[in-house]
């Protein structure tokens, strides 16, 4: 690949999201690995920044995690000033970022997802518990990397994990956890990445599992048939293009644990947009188990930059 045909690429990362340290950490391997390939690639962080700044460069990497970078914002500002950036577009990104109407869209697709409510002070929160039956997870709507998420185990304990969660948005949803096991399906152009199983040695897949312990364990292969997994990457891809994304991403989906005839459905959990490029992230695995280099994912994910 020529990367002159790339010109001068800024690798946004960091910014004012409550994920500021996994995007320095992604961003910083992604901006090495382009410019050890030769690319002219520059740090930019919009959080110290001008934006107007962005004007010298013929390209966008964004490896911006949450609000703000992936959220449809910095999409909107790359698209006002004409340069292409790698992901989803405005729509897309928006969509994906929001938890709640991610599961509206696909429920209304299709698509299965794990049953759920809206919560906010008013909800009644015994009633939302016998509806959804324990346990369940209580999460913000629009933040990523597992911030704000509780599990709730026993009855009455939904009023203090809705307040825990809503100090980071003010949209909050409960839903019922599904517990047979959680996996994920990277997207990279119009392919899906073989699935990998994630297996954290804590209560759930949690921030600190994400980025920080070194116990959390990574299937790939995973589990299923062949036949099922081929199934569940072709699900995942429909359920990327449902919100419109493009480029590269991340679908989450888990199984629930076996019936009494054996058989487990697989619910769709939510998709990034942004997805993470630390030495824990699961996009670069999914890579490699696909013969993928990292550094070859980087070049494919910039080559596949665009506006619209």
């Amino acid at each position: 690949m020529n990367v002159r045909q790339f010109g001068k690429v800024a690798v946004l990362f960091g910014g004012r999201s409550a994920e500021r340290e996994v995007s320095l950490n992604s961003g910083g391997r992604v901006l090495a690995s382009l410019q050890r390939q030769g690319v002219d690639a520059h740090a930019f962080d919009p959080a110290v920044s001008k934006l107007d700044d962005l004007s010298a460069f013929d390209r966008a990497f964004i490896v911006l995690h949450g609000r703000y970078g992936e959220d449809g914002t910095i999409q909107g500002t790359l698209e006002l000033m004409g340069i292409p950036y790698t992901g989803s577009g405005v729509l897309a990104s928006a969509l994906g970022m929001d938890k709640w109407r991610t599961k509206l869209l696909w429920r209304s697709a299709g698509l299965p997802v794990p049953d759920f409510r809206l919560l906010d002070s008013d909800s009644d929160f015994a009633a939302v518990e016998s509806e959804l039956a324990l346990p369940l997870f209580v999460k913000p709507a629009c933040e990523g990397s597992s911030i704000g998420i509780s599990k709730v185990k026993t009855r009455g304990q939904l009023p203090m994990a809705y307040q825990q969660a809503a100090k980071h948005d003010k949209l909050v949803i409960a839903e019922r956890a599904i517990l047979g096991g959680e996996y994920t399906v990277a997207i990279l152009g119009e392919q899906a990445l073989p699935i990998i199983k994630i297996e954290p040695s804590n209560e759930f897949y949690d921030y600190d599992a994400k980025y920080l312990r070194d116990d959390t364990h990574y299937r790939c292969p995973c589990d299923l048939p062949a036949e099922r997994e081929q199934l569940l990457r072709e699900q995942a891809l429909a359920a990327f293009r449902a919100i419109g994304g493009r480029g590269w991403g991340r679908v989450d989906f888990l199984i629930d644990r076996p019936a009494s005839d054996h058989t487990s459905q697989a619910y769709f959990l939510e998709v990034n947009t942004s997805p993470g490029m630390t030495d824990h992230s699961l996009v670069p695995m999914a890579a490699l188990a696909a013969g993928i280099s990292y550094d070859e994912l980087v070049l494919r994910v910039l080559s596949l930059a665009a506006l619209g």
